[in-house]
């Protein structure tokens, strides 16, 4: 456990966390704020806001960053130059927001799509070279550094933004978060590129071939069309019960048991974040100690049992203490399950296509709990309560832990990062 934290690429994924972690809520939830006060009206905002459906998409141009070599910035390898071309569009986005304004809202709406376009894209970038920096027994210890460093972000761009902005006008500060990825953007400059050797085509088709087709092909040969037909079904259940509670539906389930918007921030914005912190390096420690599969089936039950907790809350009537309670068991199984997912998902990839793979794997995971988040509403109408939801979003995490079973008895659940020469490449 101690060589995995103290490698440096664990702290380096620290930085690299903050720097994927800063433009997320600056599309969105922050930006909303801002476009309030500007006198917008809340069908604007809410679509505006919805740039960052992007990092949903972000499969679709993540074969570019395997195999596009980036001219000028290539010298420093495939993924630190894709590395720094997101943090370089970032930092210019984000200025151009604060120099655009609401004012100009066309204009803003293109600037603000490109920064979550960005901001996707070196989501893409960081997954891959985590995964390529170290073998798959570290990658747990790697997503909890990460997952600290993302968590600052949050803080920096949604609390401090906020408080920020009740002295300085908005505009400024986007410039002070603009200026804030600098520090991630020098540690990329004194990196390590992962050593990986990569293969190069000649040819448009043959390129198309290598960056599109051979990645998706590559998982049905490595695994065979049954196992990897279980395994894409297990990612996408394992984590419905988490995703379900992230979308509309639980602010107002907050705001109708009596809290108000100061108490849930605090709770919830600042102490529960802390909290999925320590979740995330209690996943880091126990991946490191007794390897991932395990620890993965401990933290999915716990993932979706901890949303009973919120059974608790029904009329607590503005309780702190409970709302307390509640969101440390939730956030801390969380952020447990949510390093055990990474680590077991990074164990998946083959590294000659470890940006399209990841990729593709990071947006199947939250596809089903974003679908059922969508109409997360309709149902609590529908049956009157919010009670039937939170049993829902924890009974369909049993399919997950019936795959888990099967995976294990029929096939040993047997993964490794396969590396390009051993592929034939």
């Amino acid at each position: 456990m101690w060589q995995a934290f103290a490698q440096p690429s664990a702290w380096t994924l620290f930085f690299f966390g903050f720097a994927s972690g800063l433009p997320f809520l600056l599309v969105a939830g922050t930006l909303a704020y801002w476009l309030r006060e500007g006198g917008l009206e809340l069908k604007q905002i809410t679509m505006i806001a919805s740039a960052g459906l992007a990092y949903s998409l972000k499969f679709l141009w993540a074969p570019l960053l395997d195999r596009l070599r980036l001219p000028l910035l290539g010298h420093f390898g495939q993924r630190r130059s894709w590395l720094l071309l997101a943090m370089g569009t970032v930092i210019a986005g984000l200025v151009g927001m604060s120099l655009v304004g609401p004012q100009q809202l066309a204009l803003f709406v293109w600037v603000t799509i490109a920064v979550a376009v960005a901001g996707a894209t070196l989501d893409i970038a960081v997954d891959a070279y985590r995964v390529e920096i170290a073998p798959p027994e570290f990658q747990g210890a790697l997503v909890a550094t990460y997952s600290l460093g993302y968590r600052i972000a949050l803080i920096v761009t949604g609390a401090v933004a906020l408080v920020l902005a009740d002295h300085i006008a908005w505009h400024w500060v986007y410039r002070i978060m603009a200026a804030a990825m600098a520090i991630p953007l020098l540690a990329c400059l004194l990196a390590r590129e992962p050593d990986v050797l990569r293969v190069r085509t000649e040819g448009w088709m043959e390129g198309l071939r290598e960056g599109v087709v051979a990645p998706f092909a590559d998982f049905f040969q490595r695994f065979g069309w049954g196992t990897a037909a279980l395994l894409l079904l297990f990612i996408l259940s394992m984590k419905i019960s988490d995703q379900a509670l992230v979308g509309g539906i639980i602010g107002p389930f907050y705001l109708d048991q009596g809290f108000t918007k100061t108490e849930i921030a605090g709770v919830t914005k600042v102490y529960g974040i802390w909290i999925g912190l320590a979740g995330a390096f209690l996943g880091g420690l126990a991946v490191a100690r007794w390897g991932v599969y395990w620890p993965l089936l401990v933290a999915i039950i716990c993932g979706a049992a901890s949303n009973l907790l919120y059974l608790l809350l029904i009329g607590a009537n503005g309780d702190l203490g409970l709302l307390t309670l509640v969101i440390s068991g939730e956030n801390l199984a969380q952020g447990l399950l949510g390093t055990c997912a990474v680590a077991f998902m990074s164990a998946l990839i083959n590294l000659r296509y470890t940006a399209t793979q990841y990729a593709l794997f990071s947006s199947l995971i939250m596809l089903p709990g974003k679908i059922l988040g969508f109409y997360s509403g309709a149902i609590v109408e529908a049956y009157s309560g919010y009670a039937s939801y939170f049993w829902l979003s924890t009974v369909l995490a049993l399919p997950a832990v019936g795959l888990f079973f099967v995976l294990r008895k029929r096939h040993g659940l047997v993964v490794s990062s396969a590396r390009p020469e051993e592929q034939g490449g």
